[in-house]
């Protein structure tokens, strides 16, 4: 009587057919348990300062477990006995899902030089590092991604690497006239490293868009506005645009107008100009090489004009803000005292026939003939 591993399905043995599942189930078992055992040690490193050992073991546990399932198919398979087509297409299946497996494991493990990167790039006052680190990482995913491509035209076509290499090439040819945008984003991205006007974490105004910049990448900057919103805008144009760079202004600059009535007596004005001079002496914020100024400088039409201009260091706005409020009420508080008075818009209106107030411009007023 014939052994029950004896019995042959598909041309095999029962015994390989068993072994091929075996061998599957016992390489996803130990992925799983490699991946736990990972996962425990990252948790107690949490607490320590550790972050390059964390984000490596974080990046094996990612991708451990295919790696492991794709090599224990790949062994399992080779233990049947396949001839003919099914033989071929089955070691090249094998074969595709190992390189996938490998490319995949390859692809989160790009994690711990992009780490080791930031937080070398941490310990430098520039942010230009900064802004080049996501730039390695997307660099590196692409770079294995590609290589998994080319290793699997090359298993479906067994041609030399030579031939597919070339072939890529006229394609991406083809590729980049067909992608223009994508090619004029990436340029635009090589530009904006050279001429460097922003940095990562730099406020800054673009098109009306006042933001932080978070993320400069081979398509697109990403930027964080004041309400909140995420604003993508492609390299390609950003290049091409008028950036204003709020993060790298050495002071904020302030013109204020201050208006006194048209009555207001010389000696007063003369007393509003020292009033502002004797708030803005030696003020907070100020550089000795930007002293304010103080001016009697127009003639407008519902009021006098006194320009006053201040700077202050460094370019902290709300720092700014609360020195300008300061300001403001020591000025309201010291005309008030001194009885000067503000001016605001008005209009005098002299209406025809008033006793009072007759009109004289240009002849004497005639007396218009009626019935009573």
């Amino acid at each position: 009587m014939e052994s029950l591993f004896e019995l042959e399905i598909l041309g095999n043995e029962l015994w390989r057919i068993i072994a091929l599942f075996a061998i599957v189930l016992f390489s996803l078992l130990v992925g799983k348990i490699a991946k736990f055992l990972l996962q425990k040690a990252v948790t107690r490193l949490e607490s320590r300062d550790k972050f390059i050992t964390i984000t490596t073991l974080n990046a094996i546990g990612r991708g451990i477990v295919f790696l492991f399932a794709a090599g224990g198919i790949t062994v399992g398979l080779a233990i049947l006995q396949l001839e003919g087509k099914v033989a071929e297409l089955l070691d090249t299946l094998s074969a595709i899902l190992l390189s996938t497996g490998i490319g995949y494991f390859l692809y989160w493990l790009v994690d711990i030089p992009s780490a080791w990167l930031s937080k070398m790039a941490g310990k430098t006052e520039s942010k230009l590092d900064d802004m080049l680190v996501p730039i390695v990482r997307k660099s590196l995913r692409v770079t294995v991604v590609v290589l998994v491509i080319v290793q699997i035209a090359q298993i479906l076509s067994d041609k030399p690497i030579t031939s597919i290499i070339a072939g890529l090439g006229i394609g991406g040819l083809a590729l980049a006239l067909a992608a223009q945008d994508t090619v004029k984003n990436f340029f635009g991205s090589i530009v904006l490293f050279v001429d460097k006007p922003f940095e990562m974490g730099d406020r800054i105004v673009v098109d009306g868009q006042d933001g932080v910049v978070e993320e400069v990448g081979l398509r697109s900057t990403k930027i964080r506005t004041l309400d909140g919103h995420l604003v993508t805008i492609p390299n390609g144009e950003l290049a091409n645009k008028m950036i204003q760079n709020i993060g790298k202004r050495p002071y904020i600059k302030r013109v204020a107008n201050l208006t006194i009535t048209y009555d207001t007596p010389p000696e007063k004005i003369d007393r509003a100009i020292e009033i502002v001079k004797e708030i803005l002496h030696n003020h907070e914020g100020m550089h000795e090489d930007f002293p304010p100024r103080v001016y009697f400088n127009d003639l407008n039409a519902d009021s006098l004009n006194i320009v006053v201009f201040y700077w202050y260091h460094p370019p902290n706005y709300w720092d700014y803000l609360a020195f300008t409020e300061r300001f403001n009420k020591e000025v309201f508080r010291r005309f008030t005292e001194e009885g000067i008075e503000f001016a605001f818009p008005t209009q005098t209106l002299y209406l025809a026939g008033d006793a009072a107030r007759p009109l004289t411009i240009g002849m004497e007023p005639k007396m218009s003939q009626g019935h009573d």
